[in-house]
């Protein structure tokens, strides 16, 4: 009897299995590809560092906007502390009269001003006796600055 061919399914299971495999992996690793380019494209763009200064004179703190991007003051949180300890109240910029402190800060941090501090402006802020801890002259006064919950800037100045 002449040998002939036969049909068998077995080897083809095989092969067809293997270019599934592989199209599932060329799927997957395209989906991951095209999750990691849109992730990098939404990434913010990096801006230039900002840079404040802080003066202390009696009472009064004086920052001043030197360099970098514009901040948005309705999103600042100010944190100050004398000599390692935190004040009773901390300003809640922007405002025109707030506890434990003077009415009136001039600048980004008074409510009626444009809510944009830029380089060259200058905020300050004034303690009322209320507040505690006291600024003696010699006292390290701190400033911690926050654009929501990322960090600005912090500052130390003497009191004079």
């Amino acid at each position: 009897m002449p040998r002939q061919f036969r049909t068998s399914t077995r080897g083809s299971s095989v092969l067809l299995g293997s270019v599934l495999l592989v199209g599932l992996v060329v799927v997957v690793a395209a989906a991951v590809g095209a999750a990691a380019f849109d992730a990098a494209d939404s990434a913010p763009s990096p801006t230039r560092p900002t840079a404040l200064s802080l003066s202390v004179s009696g009472d009064t703190l004086s920052l001043v906007h030197e360099g970098g991007a514009p901040l948005d003051v309705d999103s600042l949180a100010v944190r100050i502390s004398v000599d390692g300890a935190p004040l009773a109240h901390q300003p809640p910029v922007p405002f025109f009269s707030a506890s434990g402190f003077r009415p009136g800060p001039t600048g980004p941090f008074n409510a009626a001003a444009d809510s944009r501090w830029t380089v060259g402006e200058t905020a300050t802020l004034e303690l009322a006796g209320t507040n505690d801890p006291d600024i003696v002259p010699g006292a390290t006064v701190t400033v911690r600055v926050f654009d929501g919950d990322t960090p600005v800037a912090t500052l130390e100045a003497r009191a004079s």
